[in-house]
């Protein structure tokens, strides 16, 4: 069967295409950049850019299904490259697959599309969503991506859902790591002391890329499914990676809601020196640290998500040496 990933060279991309392979699929890549060295028989590599319809539609022709991955992650505010592309991209891609006769889209959402600070400390797919003006651009834009996608799926799209909670794991051949794989690479060489306390949902990247196949074949039309793997706490989360290391862990906590209280006056240094890391959406999901119930992912898909122990143990494993998970998109293979 012929599949289309948008997305491709980014981090679920690249832990998505090889299992489309293994399951046989004729496998077209889309990026805005082809990488260096993608040329492999069982990939094609297409250079596409989701806010241009020609270049969706002739990147998406003859596709059966289409795994929607392309997002703008950001902890700002306000970004309007992420407006756009979170919100004005995810109608290009559906538009030009229902226009070119895809049978289904697979849309990677996010947890962020539903709004963790007034969900009551859980959130399941009949939650709140993220349609607070205050909320930072990454929640609202994954929200109002999903309304656009949505208008899409009532003129005739064949369509699924998918919010994965926070993503990590093996393998990140991104420069620089993810977030949260970089803050594992710190804490598993001992270089972390202190860590912010509160927690979240963490999901292994593997088994976020395993739930998209099993949406595009089981999941029903329309349906949110949520991705999550388990809750665990930042200090506890450092003192494994730390131990997988051989390295001493955090030895203390600083509260969230204390750093969150200096957030006005740490956001402007954040702006001057470039960075999102301070800001409001850097500390909202860990104070409010909302349980996530991935129960229907379970019962519709057969979703499975590994323990958290696993992925740790296998990013520190990635982390001394990456060549045995170089199964990458470009073909190369340990």
């Amino acid at each position: 069967m012929k599949v289309a990933v948008t997305g491709a060279a980014g981090y679920l991309g690249t832990n998505l295409l090889p299992l489309l392979v293994e399951r046989g699929h004729q496998v077209v890549a889309i990026d805005r950049v082809v990488p260096d060295g993608a040329a492999r028989s069982d990939v094609t590599w297409v250079a596409g850019d989701v806010l241009d319809p020609d270049s969706m539609r002739a990147a998406l022709a003859d596709a059966e299904i289409v795994y929607h991955l392309v997002a703008v992650i950001t902890l700002a505010d306000r970004n309007d490259l992420a407006w756009r592309v979170n919100t004005e991209g995810v109608r290009v891609v559906a538009d030009a697959a229902l226009a070119v006769g895809v049978r289904r889209l697979v849309h990677a959402s996010s947890i962020h599309a539903f709004d963790q600070y007034a969900c009551g400390g859980h959130i399941d797919e009949n939650s709140a969503r993220s349609t607070d003006p205050k909320l930072p651009v990454y929640d609202r834009s994954k929200w109002a991506g999903e309304v656009a996608l949505r208008a899409v799926i009532d003129r005739g799209l064949d369509a699924v859902l998918c919010n994965p909670t926070g993503v990590f794991g093996p393998a990140d051949f991104g420069a620089p790591l993810s977030r949260i794989n970089r803050t594992m690479r710190d804490a598993a060489a001992g270089r972390i002391p202190a860590m912010i306390g509160g927690g979240f949902d963490l999901v292994d990247v593997r088994d976020v890329a395993e739930g998209l196949i099993l949406a595009g074949e089981h999941g029903r039309t329309g349906h949110n499914y949520l991705l999550g793997g388990a809750m665990i706490s930042m200090l506890e989360l450092c003192r494994l990676a730390a131990a997988h290391g051989g390295t001493k862990g955090p030895r203390f906590t600083i509260s969230p809601k204390v750093v969150g209280g200096l957030i006005p006056v740490l956001a402007p240094i954040g702006r001057m020196l470039r960075t999102d890391i301070v800001s409001r959406a850097a500390l909202g999901a860990l104070i409010s640290a909302p349980v996530v119930d991935h129960g229907k992912a379970e019962r519709d898909l057969g979703y499975r998500p590994r323990s958290t122990d696993e992925t740790v143990r296998d990013l520190v494993s990635f982390f001394a040496d990456p060549r045995p998970f170089l199964r990458s998109a470009a073909g190369e293979i340990a």
